[in-house]
Formats: C-alpha cells, structure tokens, sequence
C-alpha cells in the first residue's frame, strides 16, 4: 500500500516538474482504458437506432414508427408502452462514459409529497432533500407538478435517480445541485434555472452527518470528485456560475438529450490546468441542443478526453467549444450554427495558450455540420491513427441531427410534441399516485411556437434538399 502511494506521489512531482500543459495518463476509478472504444459504441448505438427506424418504417407500422426516433436513449425505454411501471428500465439506457450510472437501480420508490425545502439540516420527510441523502439506492418520483425552491445546496448521497417523467418539475434557488465524492446518480427529466450562490451555514448531507457549508458558486449541477453520472432530458438556464461543471477527478459522465439556454459559461469541465488527476476525466456529450442567448463554453475543457457526438449549437456569441491544458476533443456530427458576428464564426478557442503549445493538441472534427460561417480549427499530430472510423455510417445529414435533437429537454413540455401524458405506479412501488394534478409551471427555457415551427421547417427543407440530391 506504502509503495503504491509513493508511486503514485513520485508521478505527481514528476508531472509538477515538466511543462505545464504537458498531459499524464493518470487513471482515475471507473476511468475507461480505451475511450476510443466508447466512441465507437456511442456510433453503432446510433447507427443500430436509425436502422430499426427505417425498417419499422418501411414495413408500414405506423404504430412502432411513431415510438422509434432512432435515438438510442430514447428508444430503449419510450417503446415500452408500459414505462410507467418498469421505470428503472431507464437505468440500462445511458450511452457513452456515463452508461455505468446505476442511479436508484434496484432500490425503492420514493414519492416526492412536499416542495417545501426550509431545514436543510432537518429535511421533513416527503421533501426531495429527505430523499437525496439517504444512503441507501432510491429511485426518486414525483405525483404532481413541482417548483421546489432550495434554500441551500441540495447534497446528493451516492445510488439516486431523480425520475421526472410524467410531471413538470423545477428546481431553483440557493445553490442547486451538488454531487461531492459520490457515484451512480441519474438526473432525468428536470427544469434547472435561476441558481444562485448560498452556503455559509449548515447543510445536511446524510442522515449522520452535517456541517458548514462555505458559499457556493450558483452552479445548476456541480460534479466534484463523483463518477457515474448521467444527466439526460433536464433544461438548464440562468445560473449564477455554470449551468454543469465538472472537476477535481470527476469522470465516467454523460450529459445528453438536454435544453441549454439563457446563460453566459454553460459548461466547465476540468479544475485546472494543472491538475493532474482531470487528465483522467472522461465526459459523452451527446444530441443536446445548445441554443439561444448562449456565449461561451459548451463546453470549455482542461485535460481529460471529451467526446462531442451529434449535438445542435445554435448561434453562439463567443465560442462554442473552448479549453487549456491540452484536452482531447472529439468533435463528430453535430451541427453548429455561428451568429451573424463576423468575429465569432470560430467553433473553437485556445484559452489563452500560444499556438506553439497547441498545435499539438488532439482537437478533432469529424462530420461535423458547420454553418453560416462557422469554422473548427483542427489540431493534433496523427489523428487518422487516434481516430479511427468510429462508426459505419457517418452522421452527416442536417436531417439526422434535427431527428437526434428534436426532443432535447424535458419531455412533455408546453408546446413540444413529446408528451408523456400521465402515470400511476404498478407494483414495483410508488404507493398508487397518479400525476397530472399539480399546477403548470413553466420557465424561460421552454421554446417558444415560433421557434419549434423553425426547427420543423430546418428539418422539413433539409429532407427535401436530400431528396432532391438523389432525383436524376
């Protein structure tokens, strides 16, 4: 153990004592050996989605071809007609780094029957706070449309799935969501939004323990030495600091099918770019959709390898993708749209490291849609041997990516046309709610008819320039 230890400090000193931005393959726990590989599964998943798809279609089951989107998430759990009752069905959908989040799996339901949050020390049971740190796995519901209003960081316990299908449920206020040095969480579902700095007093974060809480950034969700994380179908907007930000070893994440809106730094991921331990951090960023009054860092990377797979930035105003300390990104089939700004049509930004030192970087675009000017400086020596093919078919079509990202967010939101519509719990637990009672909240972030009517004539226009490519 001894010897280990000092291995492992003799590898820090010696990493302190070369150049800055030079990278050490530090493994971190539930680090992948070959994130390459993840890529490629992340492709064939894709690939074997958008073929059932096509198949259901051409056989003319209009039944099975409207619950196919060839979305690989959102087909393995949405075409079972009796969701409802197999929730953790969910848990074995993840894709990319983040497809070993457990969550709640296996554990029991707990119903969500209070959105009051006034003791963080002594939460009332019922609260989502009482739920969060308990220590045992929960699979965490809600019967009835929520705002839940924190009055400090909500400190997660390790083996929790927040499951917000079938309600309208948000989370605002002080702090937001805080995983510290905890594994296996799954945040599904969720409206994140106007988060604000708290702290400077005592907060619970498990049934035995609680304790004084410096102040918190305002992020919506702050990954912190956690892995296993899957955050997928939340909307985030309007945060003080970062809407997700992931540091100090974090790893084993994936962030997909979510709505990102109404914020300046969107994404931070990587402590320093000094430290070590984040060359490990190993992030899946898949059919989001970045869209309006977006500035910067979606995301912004220091160290780590970053796969950004079949995403839709729409109309930043500094930078779309962005990092220091020599991160790998891994940039294939998303779609990015640059503003009108003729000074921002750059994908891409070095932060504030001389083209000498990141010429050298493994930055890589592959399939990429780029749009109204938009343009991804590639860098990196040997790509064509780091990145090998990783999938059969190239996702290349505007049309494909308007399909992976049109329901991007929560489902079941205003004027989206992917309602779940209502629930009751079976027998796997729940206690019998049925949901759809609550009042109908709404935020900022939930697009408006204007823009949904866009997005169905971009995808409509772009089928149409396919076809007619093919007509001789």
């Amino acid at each position: 153990m001894v010897a280990a230890i000092c291995i492992v400090l003799l590898a820090l000193l010696l990493h302190s004592l070369s150049p800055p931005c030079t990278a050490l393959n530090l493994t971190l726990p539930g680090q992948h050996p070959s994130p390459e590989l993840v890529a490629q599964e992340v492709h064939r998943k894709v690939n074997d989605s958008m073929t059932r798809r096509q198949l259901i279609q051409n056989s003319e089951n209009d039944e099975s071809s409207s619950c196919y989107t060839g979305n690989p998430i959102d087909d393995c759990w949405k075409c079972d007609s009796n969701w409802p009752n197999n929730r953790q069905r969910l848990a074995d959908c993840a894709i990319g780094f983040g497809q070993y989040a457990l969550g709640g799996k296996n554990g029991e339901f707990y119903v969500v029957t209070d959105d009051s949050d006034d003791d963080p020390v002594n939460p009332e049971p019922g609260t989502l706070r009482y739920a969060v740190i308990q220590p045992q796995p929960l699979w965490i519901v809600f019967p009835a449309n929520m705002l839940i209003k924190l009055s400090q960081e909500l400190i997660f316990n390790s083996y929790k799935t927040l499951d917000g299908r079938g309600a309208n449920v948000h989370i605002v206020g002080g702090g937001c969501i805080t995983l510290q040095y905890i594994s296996n969480i799954i945040i599904h579902n969720i409206h994140i939004h106007h988060c604000y700095p708290s702290g400077n007093t005592m907060v619970r974060s498990s049934p035995t323990h609680y304790g004084y809480r410096t102040k918190s950034d305002g992020d919506g969700i702050s990954i912190f030495g956690s892995k296993d994380i899957w955050i997928d179908h939340c909307s985030l907007s309007h945060c003080k600091d970062g809407l997700i930000d992931a540091v100090m070893g974090s790893t084993g994440i994936t962030i997909s099918n979510n709505y990102f809106s109404h914020h300046d730094e969107v994404m931070l991921l990587g402590h320093s770019d000094s430290y070590s331990p984040d060359s490990g951090m190993q992030v899946t960023i898949a059919f989001n959709h970045f869209g309006e009054k977006l500035v910067q860092r979606m995301p912004r990377c220091r160290r780590g390898y970053i796969h950004v797979v079949n995403n839709d930035f729409t109309q930043w105003e500094m930078y779309a993708i962005g990092g220091s300390g020599n991160p790998t990104i891994n940039s294939q089939g998303n779609r990015y749209t640059a503003p009108y700004d003729r000074n921002a049509k750059e994908v891409t930004k070095r932060v504030e490291t001389a083209e000498s030192e990141w010429r050298g970087w493994n930055w890589r675009s592959d399939g990429d849609i780029l749009v109204n000017g938009a343009f991804f400086i590639t860098s990196g020596q040997g790509l064509e041997v780091k990145y090998e093919k990783a999938y059969s078919v190239e996702p290349k079509s505007a049309a494909l990516i308007d399909q992976l990202t049109w329901h991007a967010g929560p489902l079941g939101v205003g004027s989206r046309d992917n309602n779940l519509g209502m629930w009751t719990t079976g027998s796997n637990g729940g206690g019998g709610y049925v949901l759809g009672s609550g009042p109908d909240y709404t935020d900022d972030m939930s697009e408006s008819l204007w823009r949904i009517r866009f997005r169905y004539f971009v995808m409509v226009f772009s089928f149409c320039a396919l076809a007619l490519a093919f007509v001789p």
